[in-house]
């Protein structure tokens, strides 16, 4: 059997994903990682513990370059700050690695499109980790529109409701447009991808609108402290408290309308200082709507076939808990990388549907930022797209 030798980098925070790809009795063994970069000195010291407690016998250095000129790793788990995506995977493509690359791809288009180039080019695998192709309550929700239960989909609408904005989102690298492009961006791109999947297109057209207008009025720390961003319920209103980067620079609420190229429409809208979080999805297709309540755990899926109220819905699935990261997500979607590398199976999610999230998300910042003007997408290259519609056959 052989033994697939896996390198991380970002071996810290979202690197813990990639621990779940070490499984040695089957043939997948992390031998080496890579510590983010520009990251907090407790973070960074407690990542290279983290890391060395669980893969004593591997090594950890400080550039990517020394892992990716490593002959024996044949896997790259990329995942490192956004702004790092697009240098890193297509370093790790030309070196001939299988690489599994965090999402959003890249902070912008052209940069979506040189990475998918040099994956064509040097036929080296890509997998971008759109885990959200994996959850329970959306895998329940295509289903139902897959079967024809609600007819053809014409509108689709999601609200984010993000609780944890201020202490993920604007204490760090993340408060900035030139590592992320934007919060609708970095965030969105799971939701613009999932609304693409389950409508059956790609935005051809958007628009965009959305403000700065809570966290420029709280209390930031100075330019020389260190950015931490870490959970804590008290850690709210956000008025109230203090500790956020000194510059801060992405929206805090933004919203979205897309014209898919199949003729449906969708909305996405996202609020980062809302005291609950969610993403709450509704679909209405000719004979009917589906929705989800709660988006992991114990969630529920209604479904809306005849006219009534809507507290009550006319099929409602319970979905149970699942063990894993992401409302289960996490480690299926590391099961269906680890097979589409060794295997050749089919993947769960597309690097050209990935690609074309980011394109909705970055223009749709543009849009915002210029007057609310409608974007139009750029298309791919035909070659590009049938390559990846083959399965990178």
């Amino acid at each position: 059997m052989k033994t697939y030798k896996i390198g991380v980098i970002g071996a810290h925070g979202r690197g813990r994903h990639a621990y779940q790809s070490h499984r040695p009795d089957k043939g997948f063994e992390i031998v080496m990682g890579v510590e983010p970069y520009k990251m907090p000195e407790r973070d960074k010291e407690y990542g290279f513990k983290t890391f060395q407690e669980n893969f004593p016998n591997a090594d950890l250095v400080k550039d990517y370059r020394e892992l990716l000129a490593n002959k024996d790793i044949d896997i790259v788990f990329i995942t490192s700050p956004d702004y790092c995506h697009e240098e890193q995977a297509i370093a790790a493509l030309e070196a001939g690695k299988a690489v599994y690359l965090e999402k959003p791809m890249a902070i912008s288009i052209e940069g979506c499109d040189r990475i998918l180039r040099t994956a064509y080019r040097t036929k080296s695998k890509l997998f971008v980790g759109h885990n959200m192709r994996h959850f329970p309550s959306v895998l329940k929700m295509k289903e139902v529109i897959d079967s024809g239960l609600i007819g053809d989909i014409q509108c689709g609408w999601c609200r984010h409701f993000i609780n944890y904005g201020g202490d993920a989102y604007f204490r760090d690298w993340h408060s900035e447009q030139k590592n992320t492009c934007g919060l609708l961006l970095q965030k969105g791109a799971h939701d613009i991808d999932v609304m693409h999947w389950l409508m059956g297109g790609y935005t051809k057209r958007v628009v965009g609108m959305g403000m700065l207008s809570v966290y420029d009025k709280c209390a930031r720390r100075s330019p020389e402290s260190e950015g931490v961003a870490y959970w804590d319920p008290m850690h709210y209103p956000p008025l109230e408290q203090s500790g956020f980067s000194p510059v801060i620079d992405v929206e805090d609420h933004s919203m979205i309308m897309m014209q898919l190229d199949n003729g449906a429409q969708a909305t996405y809208v996202q609020c980062h200082y809302t005291p609950d979080a969610e993403r709450n999805y509704t679909f209405i297709g000719t004979k009917g709507r589906v929705e989800n309540i709660g988006d992991a755990g114990n969630c529920e899926i209604h479904v809306w076939t005849t006219r009534g109220p809507r507290k009550s819905p006319d099929i409602v699935y319970h979905l149970k808990e699942c063990v894993g990261g992401h409302g289960g997500a996490d480690g299926p979607i590391v099961d269906n990388f680890l097979d589409f590398v060794s295997k050749g199976a089919k993947t769960n999610v597309s690097p050209v549907a990935a690609r074309n999230s980011v394109a909705a998300g970055v223009l749709g910042h543009y849009s915002m930022r210029n007057g609310n003007m409608p974007q139009d997408i750029p298309a791919l290259d035909p070659e590009i797209i049938e390559y990846f519609a083959n399965n990178q056959q």
